[in-house]
Parts: C-alpha cells; structure tokens; sequence
C-alpha cells in the first residue's frame, strides 16, 4: 500500500475512532492530521504548530466572530422580537398563523445573523410558549421552528459560507449570492409543508389587527428590516467587504439595541461579549485544527487519489453530484455542520471542479446539505436546542421534523437537477 493510501486510511479510520471515543473534535483534527505526517515521514512538530497558526490567521474569518457577535446582540437588544411581533401582525390571525410566523420570522433573521442555533432559539423562545398556550401540537411546531432556524446558514450573511469560502479559497461574496434563491425556495417549502400538516388540525383562527396596528408594528422593526439591506447593499455596491459587513452588522446591532430600542444596557453588553467570545473560540479551534488536516490531505493528494477511485462518475458531473449529496447526508447525520466543512470540502471541491461543476454551485449544496444535518439525528444540533428551549423530549421533535426533512430533500433533489436555480442568479448578480 503507498503511503497516500496508508494517510487516507489514517485519515478515515483515525477520525472515526476518535469522534467514537467523544474527544472534542479540533483535537481530532490535529491528532488525525498529525497521524498521517508521521505516515507520509513528514513528521515536524513546528511544522504542526505553524498550521495551527495559519488556520485561524485569516482577514476574511474575522467575519465569524463579528457575525456571532451581531446574532448575539439581535437577540438581547430586541431585534429578533420585533421581526417575530411584525410577523405575527400580518399573518398571525390566520389560522395556523403562529406557523406561518415563525416561517416568516425565520427567512428575516437568516439575513441578519447567519448562525442557526441563534435564530433557532430566538424563534424557540418567543413562539414555544404561544403555540402551547393556543393548542398547537408541540412536536410539529418544534419540527417547524427547528427546520425553519437551518435557513440561517443559506440565506446571506452566512458564517458556514465564510468558513467554506476560507478553508477552500472560494468567493465568499458569490457564496452569499447563490444562498438567496435556495433560502426563499426553503422558506416556501416550509409554507406548503406546514399546510399540509395542518389538515385535520383544529387549531384557533384570531381576529386580524387593524391596518393601523400592523403599520404600526412594521414601523417598530423598521430598524431592523434595514439591517439585511445595508449589509446585502453595502457589499453589492462594493463599500465593503463580506468580513467589513460582519463588522458593521455587529456594531449597527449594538448601536440599535443600546441607542434606539433601549433594551439593552450597558452593564449587559459584558454578558454578550463573553457568551460571543465562547462561541467563536470553539469555532475557531476547529478552523485551526482543521488546517493541520488539510494540509497533509494536501500534500497526501487525496483529491487525485479519491478522483481515480471514482472513475467513470467524474465524466458525469450529475451523477457525481447525486453521490457526493448522498455521501454528505450520511456524513451530516453524524458531524455538525461547521466540522463537515472543514474536514471534507477541501477534499471534494477538486473533484467537483475536475468533473466540470461551479466551485459555487458546489459550496452552496455542500453547505445546504451540512444544514439539513442540523436536523437530521443522531446529532442533530438544532434539534436539541429546539428541546432544551421548548423542554419537550428529543424523540418527539425529530418525529415533528420530519415533514419538513422531506421537503428539504425534495429541494436538494431540484437543485441537483437544475443546477441553474443557483448559478444563473450568481451570474446575474455579478
């Protein structure tokens, strides 16, 4: 066996063997890539701690502490809730209409934060105790809340698609762009699923608000439905980069949450910087240790490698797609979202571009696919913040999700047939 074949052994069955014993992931990363340089005898342990290093020495992942940051303040300023108070005025009469809004909801804070497991808590949060209180089965309203929150990581600014445009030296800007059609087909996907579910429910139908009321309402989110249009537009027109956006999304979400809505006081920005600051090392340390990895992946040449295994499908770049999703689904059950990115995109994305498919158009299907494993068990991050916020058991959430889990494989599927839904708005918009 050559010694590439021997580091991919190492690479697979060392990541298996230690995500199998629970050891915290980024050292996974490190032991596993530091297994292979012994392998490929190109064991130096200053050569470990330099790309320790550079993995995190990034201008462009500045943007994930920033983004985390402004989801942060979202949430303890009040901005969340007035999108889900202006949600609720238009559509939250209707019959099933706390669905609806958390749909609604959902799409608006996706282009805000970027972070899953914030709008899903934020949206958690708020509507759990409303749907209990007016008779909502507590499974499916979980499901929906817990599908909804996964449209964070598509629609723009997404941090998954900042990781993915570092670790694979992609356009983040274009990654931003091709999430935005994908994200509207998703939220419209919920809408249809909900209907459906909703037959043969006996749920209450409210009496809807005065104009005035609902103009009212708007008017108090008017600040943060500005919010997705200044970043969007600032980086469309090219005033800022997407990392210049993060910054500016964090620091307009304190200004708004200290200055204009005032429910946020000084003494509690310390609380927020700290839970942010938690955050973003975690994610950090994977970034870092996911560096080691990759590069003796690089220099192991397990794309080449993997690209020969697969033969005759990389002359078919549908069918290719078809299998890395299907790959990517079983992965998913099993990583999060933002170890999938690091571990396997730098190993895909050669293949993806040698069988002739968008670097884009790829990054997005990689990353929607990782989002999909947000609610897919037995990881299922979200699932279990839905469940801790809403305490309802975890078996009873996955099976309230799985409606919406085939809708969501039913968009994968379209996409991977016409892949143009995602690469000519990315054309267009450049």
């Amino acid at each position: 066996m050559s010694a590439e074949a021997q580091a991919f052994v190492v690479f697979s069955v060392g990541m298996l063997v230690l995500m199998g014993t629970g050891m915290n992931m980024a050292l996974a990363l490190v032991l596993t890539g530091a297994g292979m340089a012994w392998v490929l005898d190109f064991w130096d342990t200053q050569l470990l701690a330099q790309n320790l290093v550079s993995g995190v020495d990034s201008f462009p992942l500045l943007a994930v502490p920033f983004f985390i940051l402004a989801g942060e303040l979202m949430n303890a300023g009040g901005i969340s809730r007035r999108i889900i108070d202006m949600a609720q005025a238009w559509v939250g009469h209707v019959r099933g209409g706390l669905g609806y809004v958390a749909i609604g909801a959902a799409v608006l804070m996706a282009s805000m934060s970027g972070s899953a497991l914030a709008d899903t808590a934020a949206l958690a949060t708020i509507l759990l105790p409303m749907m209990r209180q007016q008779g909502y089965p507590m499974n499916t309203s979980a499901g929906l809340i817990a599908s909804g929150g996964i449209i964070a990581p598509i629609i723009p600014p997404s941090m998954p698609f900042v990781i993915y445009g570092v670790t694979t030296n992609t356009s983040i800007s274009a990654l931003f762009i091709s999430g935005i059609v994908p994200g509207l087909l998703m939220g419209a996907g919920l809408i249809f699923a909900w209907r459906w579910v909703l037959r043969g429910l006996n749920l209450p139908q409210g009496e809807p608000l005065p104009l005035r009321e609902r103009l009212r309402v708007t008017a108090r989110a008017f600040w943060a439905l500005l919010m997705p249009l200044i970043i969007i537009g600032g980086m469309k027109s090219g005033v800022f980069t997407p990392t210049e956006a993060a910054v500016v999304a964090a620091f307009y979400a304190l200004f708004v949450a200290l200055f204009v809505h005032r429910e946020m006081k000084f003494s509690a920005v310390h609380g927020v910087l700290v839970r942010a600051a938690k955050t973003t090392s975690i994610v950090m340390f994977l970034c870092a240790g996911a560096q080691v990895a990759s590069y003796m992946i690089t220099l192991a040449d397990l794309p080449n490698l993997l690209t020969g295994w697969l033969g005759p499908m990389v002359e078919n770049p549908r069918l290719l797609m078809a299998v890395m999703m299907l790959v990517l689904v079983l992965i998913g059950t099993a990583l999060d979202l933002t170890p999938t990115i690091l571990i396997f995109a730098p190993v895909m994305l050669p293949i993806a571009v040698k069988a002739g498919i968008d670097p884009v158009y790829f990054g997005l299907m990689f990353v929607l696919n990782g989002a999909i494993g947000l609610i897919t068990p037995p990881v299922g991050t979200v699932l279990n913040v839905v469940a801790g916020v809403g305490r309802i058991s975890l078996p009873s959430v996955i099976r309230g999700v799985n409606p919406f889990l085939v809708t969501y494989v039913a968009i994968l599927v379209l996409l991977v047939v016409f892949p143009q839904i995602v690469i000519e708005p990315v054309r267009w918009m450049r």
